[in-house]
């Protein structure tokens, strides 16, 4: 429905008091008839790719000296690996603002004052700015999709090259790569559509500068006076068209053969490379970018929130330190309510997905009903929605047919639950895809009915996988801003929410004490995710 009423909206003119919407393709000749259409889709494709294959060396070449070489520390720093999936984009990318601004960035001002000139080293407000900032941020995922692929490879061929006298670059370029080539390919679709539908960095760093990608351009058609809705429906009828692609390709991919294949019924224990000297190059690689993505970021909010008014560190600022920030937020007119709705939001949402996706995956996996793979596809389809897309997909479809529900806070809760279903789902199909139906027949044997089945066996063996999910969905819907930036009004607002109205009225030391809760609790909450799924997981008696 979202789908139809958007490529509908896209083909009409704008809905008045005095005159109704019309057909017309003149929001499609508008869009691709300005000059400035090509510059959206120039921005678009090379902050894109610039920033997937920029997160992809450094992810690979991180999970390459995890898994394969014998660098110091390499076990902790996998342990470590998830703490920066944690922080939000938006507020690592008000972090690296003040690391790399211009005219505040820590890093400007260093450097100006140790070389003595007023020369500008770093601009965040950059297109190059925002590759740094999405691919250092993006960077863990592939780290994450690359450690798996290595760690699933068998290593006979690398360390065969090894005892024949390679090095360790040939062995790189000519066998490790070359095997890993799908897990690449695919990583690097993935990191594409990612990054084509972000929506806080463009908007925090590209529009400042008048960089405008496809997700900053719809923003803008919305939000300008009068809202141009059906233009930003031609815009995001041709994002949600490019993120097809790409998802596309990455199934074809994923469902391709196995000529890469080199994992097989021999045993084999893989033998780290020996690095000699250069394990202390390589382990402090890992320190730095451990630094520059996780220590760097938090202690510059720290510091910022520590100021009443921002100001660089210097021993000047540290005799200024106050805690009034902390309390500003605490009094926050709309805080507790943000808190009270995100809560709602992301534990109802997850619950209900969860729960959803069990009942499809249990119709897709267990049964032979026939069309049964349309089910799993539609429920896959939100999957290609880019955030904001969806956003103005929903907003639309509820401005047209109005149900109550535009205004409140169930707009977004009907966005949530659309928008994370494919995840309920992969995290369900796998635990699904391992109960063997012999107990639902034992059960139905005893007279026991399909609900009571359900809920007393399926469940119950499903909780590790359906917790996990549970909990993944808990902690993206509480970062969630991209499709909430268009449909919350007043009284629905969430913590993303919060955080970006303090971002645009300039309250920047109020907005880092309230990243830094938020970071902490999220903190927090994966500890309690890693203990709790520990506890719940199937155990052998």
């Amino acid at each position: 429905m979202p789908l139809i009423f958007l490529i509908w909206q896209s083909f009409s003119t704008p809905q008045t008091m005095v005159q109704g919407a019309e057909f017309t393709a003149q929001n499609y000749v508008r869009a691709y008839s300005d000059p400035q259409t090509l510059v959206l889709f120039r921005n678009s494709f090379v902050f894109a790719v610039g920033t997937s294959m920029f997160s992809l060396v450094l992810g690979t070449l991180l999970a390459w000296m995890n898994e394969r070489t014998n660098t110091p520390f390499k076990s902790l720093f996998y342990a470590l690996s998830i703490i920066p999936l944690i922080i939000p984009s938006i507020l690592f990318t008000v972090s690296w603002i003040f690391l790399a601004s211009p005219e505040i960035g820590i890093f400007n001002l260093a450097l100006q004052w140790l070389f003595g000139t007023d020369h500008v080293f770093f601009n965040i407000y950059s297109l190059g700015g925002m590759i740094w900032v999405e691919g250092l941020h993006y960077s863990p995922m592939a780290f994450l999709l690359m450690t798996a692929a290595f760690r699933s490879m068998d290593p006979s061929l690398e360390e065969s090259a090894m005892m024949s006298g390679a090095s360790i670059r040939h062995i790189v370029f000519k066998i490790t790569i070359k095997l890993a080539w799908p897990a690449l390919f695919a990583a690097v679709l993935i990191m594409f559509v990612r990054s084509i539908e972000s929506f806080e960095v463009p908007a925090l760093l590209g529009l400042p500068a008048g960089i405008h990608v496809f997700t900053s351009a719809i923003y803008s058609a919305i939000k300008r006076y009068p809202s141009e809705i059906g233009l930003a429906g031609a815009y995001a009828v041709t994002l949600l068209l490019i993120t097809s692609i790409g998802v596309f390709f990455q199934s074809k991919l994923s469902s391709s053969g196995s000529k890469y294949s080199t994992m097989t019924g021999k045993g084999y224990r893989p033998r780290a490379m020996d690095l000699g000297k250069w394990r202390y190059f390589t382990a402090a690689v890992f320190i730095v970018y451990f630094v520059l993505i996780v220590i760097l970021p938090f202690l510059v909010l720290v510091w910022s929130s520590l100021q009443r008014f921002y100001s660089v560190p210097s021993l000047t600022a540290l005799k200024k330190i106050s805690f009034d920030n902390y309390s500003y937020i605490l009094e926050y007119p709309s805080f507790l309510r943000s808190v009270s709705n995100s809560l709602l939001l992301s534990i109802g949402s997850a619950t209900t997905i969860m729960l959803i996706t069990a009942v499809i995956c249990w119709i897709v996996v267990k049964t032979r009903i026939r069309g049964r793979w349309m089910l799993d596809n539609i429920a896959s389809l939100p999957m290609v929605f880019p955030g904001i897309v969806l956003g103005v997909s929903i907003m639309i479809l509820y401005l047209q047919f109005d149900i109550g529900v535009y205004g409140t806070i169930w707009i977004l809760f009907i966005a949530y639950l659309t928008r994370f279903m494919p995840y309920g789902l992969r995290y369900n199909t796998t635990s699904m895809m391992q109960i063997h139906k012999e107990l639902e027949e034992s059960a139905a044997m005893s007279g026991a009915t399909w609900g009571t089945t359900f809920r007393r066996i399926i469940l119950p063996l499903m909780k590790s996988g359906f917790v996990a999910g549970w909990i993944y969905i808990v902690i993206v819907s509480i970062r969630e801003l991209s499709s909430s930036i268009l449909l919350y009004s007043p009284g629905s607002e969430v913590i993303s929410i919060v955080i970006w109205e303090l971002w645009e009225n300039g309250q920047y030391t109020k907005l880092s004490a309230l990243g830094v809760m938020f970071i902490i609790t999220l903190f927090l909450l994966v500890i309690a995710m890693q203990l709790f799924t520990k506890r719940v997981g199937v155990k052998e008696s």
